[in-house]
């Protein structure tokens, strides 16, 4: 089984201490995020995890322990976009941090996601070729993969204050095939995810990076290349602050997790069923 963590929150920059805990218990529980009395408990101990994938905008938390993962296979979908602030609030200085970061992770377990790309008034089409560049000069040698999309609009966030550009879709492929120019140019090659850019698509969740076969995820979106995996995040509970969150509905952050708990997000209440899923 490949274990992601996670789509739904930053399980390294915000989550890594129980995210060790629960490597050091052998087992994770989660709760169906559509009935939270469904519980599975997933066992994460190399015999029966294929690999960990790690969705982060910040790894620094998760790296002074990352030798606690030397039995394991994974790699990270690690974020670094151009924005500041005011649309990434709580992520922190990218150049002092986050790119350092990235560059301890190892380049064959390292893959560069600029996504999603949102133009308005101030990140313009120039904006995001400067930015770009800049963080793949940065990242040269460090990484050989980078994976993009253009922000989606979901009815869970209020995406108003941002101001949004609309663009045509020939005008995202032209914008997605310079950045793939300057990608290369670095040794990077760009990959869309789940999106018609006329670039190759992702599998963001790769059994290859394993050497394992298995199954398109079904539960995603129709041109993602995602193989199975079970997630072990919950929603609402990133506090990264991104203004483009869907993981977050309407905004809505839980208090944090003990770091001791069993499952992530909201305690069991003792009502629920708990089945072993692998």
């Amino acid at each position: 089984m490949i274990v992601s963590a996670s789509r739904r929150t930053d399980i390294p920059a915000l989550f890594s201490e129980w995210f060790y805990n629960r490597v050091e218990k052998g087992f994770v529980l989660l709760k169906n995020p559509y009935n939270p009395l469904q519980v599975g408990r997933v066992t994460l101990t190399p015999d029966k995890v294929d690999g960990f994938v790690f969705w982060t905008k910040n790894a620094a938390p998760m790296l002074s322990r990352i030798h606690e993962l030397d039995d394991f296979k994974y790699y990270f979908q690690f974020t670094i976009t151009a924005y500041e602030k005011d649309v990434e609030r709580n992520i922190p200085d990218k150049e002092e941090i986050v790119i350092p970061a990235f560059k301890r992770i190892g380049k064959g377990k390292a893959i560069w996601r600029y996504d999603p790309i949102l133009l308005n008034e101030k990140y313009t089409w120039d904006y995001h070729i400067r930015a770009f560049t800049k963080i793949a000069e940065s990242l040269e040698g460090y990484t050989t993969k980078a994976v993009t999309s253009f922000v989606d609009f979901y009815r869970t966030v209020d995406l108003t204050p941002l101001k949004i550009q609309a663009l045509a879709s020939e005008q995202k492929k032209e914008l997605a095939h310079k950045l793939a120019e300057i990608a290369g140019q670095h040794g990077i090659e760009l990959f869309s995810c789940a999106e018609e850019l006329s670039l190759p698509y992702s599998a963001c969740v790769d059994g290859k990076m394993f050497g394992v076969n298995k199954l398109k995820d079904r539960n995603q979106r129709g041109l993602c290349q995602c193989v199975e995996s079970v997630d072990i995040g919950a929603y609402s509970t990133c506090a990264n602050g991104c203004a483009y969150c869907y993981a977050n509905h309407y905004g809505y952050v839980l208090p944090r997790t003990n770091p001791n708990s069993d499952v992530l997000g909201t305690p069991l209440t003792g009502n629920e069923k708990i089945r072993q899923r692998n």
